[in-house]
């Protein structure tokens, strides 16, 4: 059995790829799931986020953990990665910047699940954690805790 029984067409993985101005502007590649008849869990943690308060304009970070059962395709790690690397010159809400990565992923893959936990640092000292998930996860996969504790200063 192979990985890839066809070759997807992946721009962004095959060739340096400079980072996308905006959001907007970023392309989220998939691939054929190569076992899309088996419900499992893919994770993706992303500990280093960074946007801009649309107010202020002063920097906002948050800690993302993905979490998707893949239906027909996944997502291409790369090209997550640049998306989320997107936002650090975008003034978001921290609660519509949670929703609309749920949705460019949801757009992108339509996964049978799908789950993300914001958990963003504190601003004016309250953190702000934003999180959404498409429903009820598939009977029998194993949905492991995002790990994340909730913030609590410095001990």
């Amino acid at each position: 059995m192979t990985d890839t029984p066809e070759k997807p067409a992946l721009s962004q993985l095959v060739h340096q790829s400079a980072l996308p101005a905006s959001p907007d502007e970023a392309v989220l590649e998939s691939f054929p799931n190569p076992d899309s008849g088996t419900a499992y869990l893919v994770r993706f943690s992303c500990p280093e986020f960074t946007c801009l308060c649309p107010i202020t304009g002063q920097p906002d970070f948050a800690h993302f953990v993905i979490d998707y059962v893949p239906g027909e395709r996944c997502v291409e790690s790369k090209s997550l990665k640049l998306f989320m690397a997107s936002w650090r010159n975008t003034g978001s809400f921290h609660e519509s910047t949670t929703l609309a990565i749920a949705r460019r992923l949801s757009e992108a893959t339509a996964p049978r699940w799908l789950r993300i936990s914001g958990f963003w640092y504190p601003r004016g000292g309250i953190p702000i954690d934003v999180f959404w998930q498409s429903g009820e996860p598939p009977a029998g996969v194993h949905i492991p805790d995002p790990g994340v504790p909730p913030y609590r200063g410095r001990n």
